[in-house]
């Protein structure tokens, strides 16, 4: 088997698991586990050890894994970031709504900014967590929910009642959005589709159930495509593949002179702040710690702040074959060309000639090619992780990513080879 398929094939079994984002860092920390990481909680006292391995997470879907160095006190931190969250749907409360001849809707809210019309007509499910009765008030129980089977559709209004549907058609969130998830029988009293759901899932009765962080996904799996499979199609490459390369590169390298830091985050796709995004002080407060753990003063802090590098991975805009005008004239990735260095004038990202220079030198000394990304200008461009973390620690980082088509869409495509590649400079990164 080539590296490449191995990779790949893997990134498939993560992207399959990780419908949502709570999910995907259950994931994340399931191959932490195997691979020997220890899971630490913020409420507990830690004792770190010189090149030990660990873990903790953040509100079910952030996870922070490090590795120390072999003499504990950290000289310099290397830090790759990503994100878990996807643009999408979220179910409201009180979401059932019950219209003629018995057909339920949900009631749902938009997440970020996905490609809405992608949505229409595709068999969806639900994924999240639920929220059940704990102990005392402070301190409910938290459980997973991952309904495999299709379960609900959005279906598009006929054409022959919208001529013009092909011409431009603004959507309403509201109504044109709401997925159908059944309709009531005889056998179901007064409805509660949703929580019969949950029950049966879980095998919880509904007195347990407080409350749920629940979302909608496309239940067709991940898959490869292409006459050389050379591409990849699934829902939430952006950045999931990111997460992955992250989690893969950190168990795979081996330096054991530097402390190497995986940082997966959520809430980016809606500005990143809360407790568990990278707005959050939650990697000031790890960093900080890890040092105070292991001897180190405020000025050891600082000076090891000061040579860190940080590589904030999430993907870039690959040429459209069928819109290159929408891409700058001479910085355009091409889907297979290698890792995507984003750039941007006003500062969206993070990167500068100097944090462009030490990455390329990266994928030099990997012998894997790189690209660059830089707007239209023209055509105003997102941001990132990069820059929300540096306002806070004093690093120096990149900003990067996979060149894919039809980002935010329900299905995104990228290029098999550049995760390869991506996976290889991370791992040349952690261990230079």
């Amino acid at each position: 088997m080539k590296q490449s398929d191995k990779y790949i094939n893997d990134l498939i079994d993560f992207l399959n698991a990780s419908p949502v984002n709570f999910l995907a860092a259950k994931e994340i920390t399931d191959r932490l586990d195997k691979a020997g990481f220890q899971r630490l909680s913020a409420e507990d006292s830690w004792q770190l050890h010189p090149g030990g391995s660990y873990y903790i997470t953040k509100n079910d879907s952030a996870v922070i894994a490090f590795r120390l160095s072999r003499e504990g006190m950290p000289k310099r931190y290397k830090i790759i970031s990503a994100h878990s969250d996807s643009p999408g749907f979220r179910i409201k409360p009180k979401a059932e709504m019950t219209g003629e001849n018995g057909v339920v809707r949900l009631n749902t809210e938009v997440y970020g900014g996905p490609i809405l019309y992608t949505w229409f007509d595709r068999p969806l499910s639900i994924a999240g967590r639920v929220i059940l009765r704990g102990e005392t008030p402070l301190s409910p129980r938290s459980i997973l929910l991952h309904v495999k089977r299709p379960l609900l559709i959005i279906p598009h209004l006929a054409i022959h009642f919208n001529r013009a549907v092909n011409d431009g058609n603004p959507l309403s969130r509201q109504k044109d959005m709401l997925p159908v998830i059944g309709m009531i029988n005889n056998e179901l009293e007064n409805g509660n589709l949703l929580q019969q759901l949950i029950c049966s899932e879980l095998n919880v009765n509904p007195e347990e159930i407080l409350d749920f962080d629940l979302s909608l996904y496309d239940t067709t799996p991940a898959c490869l495509l292409g006459m050389h499979d050379e591409f990849i199609t699934s829902g939430r490459i952006d950045d999931l593949s990111m997460a992955h390369a992250a989690v893969t590169a950190l168990i795979e390298s081996s330096d054991d002179d530097d402390t190497r830091i995986m940082a997966i985050f959520d809430n980016e796709e809606t500005g990143s702040g809360t407790k568990q995004g990278a707005a959050s002080p939650l990697m000031m407060n790890l960093l900080r710690r890890i040092n105070s753990l292991t001897g180190g003063t405020e000025e050891d802090f600082q000076k090891a702040t000061a040579c860190s590098f940080m590589i904030s991975a999430d993907n870039a805009h690959g040429l459209h074959p069928n819109y290159p005008e929408k891409q700058d004239p001479t910085n355009h990735p091409y889907l297979g060309n290698g890792p995507v260095i984003k750039i941007n004038a006003n500062c969206k990202y993070m990167t500068d000639a100097e944090s462009a220079a030490v990455y390329r030198t990266i994928c030099e000394n990997a012998g894997v090619p790189y690209q660059y990304f830089v707007n239209h200008s023209d055509v105003a461009g997102g941001s990132t992780l990069g820059n929300i973390l540096t306002s806070q620690i004093d690093l120096r980082g990149v900003d990067m990513g996979a060149a894919i088509w039809a980002m935010h869409s329900v299905r995104e495509t990228a290029s098999v080879i550049d995760h390869e590649y991506i996976i290889r400079s991370f791992i040349e990164f952690y261990n230079c």
